[in-house]
């Protein structure tokens, strides 16, 4: 339920992991008691104990603070009262780590291919690991010069600038991405094929072969075993993926 309701409000994938881990601490810290029963008081007392037990940094006290705000208010549909009496936790100074220009390329020199690569567009950049990782073709703007970062941290889009010394990289890159797609057409296959169909075929060829669902379940990391079943009508086995015994004979 947390997580539909995280899609719902167009949360990140790591906001929602984040927001889940820290619900799930809370319920085990109160004894596995269903969050329904608990309130501002409890939540008062979880936070407090992050900051004087555990010795949290504010930002993470605030990020568990808006993980419980968002079960109460968009999950469980009881918003939160106040929370006086919390216990802030301390904001330490911390400087950020910082290379020098001359760091930053011997670190870069003794990189090849794809990390390379994203390392160069992160320096060049300045975008986040996530950010990068979610790059889209679509997204790089070549003859501008631009790179558009959807979804951003605090869910916004935003453009940045793309790098001289890393567009031929790019570029080669991309080539080889679609390298996937023009070896099907070389092969004959008829289909359309991407890098995903990959996926669908290991999960595919993993049921032809009597895998049992739920462990197929398990590996392709689906969250409810209905998505998975969306394999079973691919195959010739009818829509819960079994055989007749007629078929199987005597």
């Amino acid at each position: 339920m947390a997580r539909d309701r995280a899609a719902v409000r167009r949360f990140s994938p790591r906001t929602t992991q984040a927001y889940v881990q820290w619900i799930v601490r809370y319920v085990r810290w109160h004894g596995l008691q269903h969050p329904s029963t608990l309130g501002a008081v409890e939540v008062r007392d979880f936070l407090t104990y992050l900051a004087r037990e555990r010795h949290v940094a504010a930002s993470t006290q605030n990020q568990a603070l808006a993980a419980l705000q968002f079960l109460y208010r968009d999950v469980l549909e009881q918003p939160l009262g106040g929370l006086s009496g919390l216990a802030p936790a301390r904001t330490p100074t911390v400087l950020p780590n910082v290379l020098s220009r001359e760091a930053v390329q011997r670190v870069l020199a003794c990189l090849t291919g794809t990390p390379r690569l994203m390392a160069q567009l992160l320096y060049g950049s300045g975008m986040r690991l996530q950010e990068c990782c979610q790059l889209r073709v679509k997204d790089v703007d070549f003859d501008r010069g631009e790179l558009r970062v959807r979804r951003g941290k605090g869910d916004r889009d935003r453009v940045t600038v793309l790098p001289g010394a890393v567009r031929a990289p790019l570029r080669a890159h991309l080539v080889l991405v679609r390298a996937v797609a023009e070896a099907g057409r070389q092969a004959g296959v008829g289909q359309r094929v991407g890098c995903h169909t990959f996926r669908h075929s290991f999960a595919t060829h993993l049921l032809e072969s009597g895998a049992d669902i739920r462990t197929v379940q398990e590996l392709l990391g689906h969250r409810e075993v209905k998505t998975t079943m969306l394999y079973t009508h691919v195959l010739n086995r009818g829509g819960l993926g079994v055989r007749s015994p007629l078929d199987v004979g005597g």
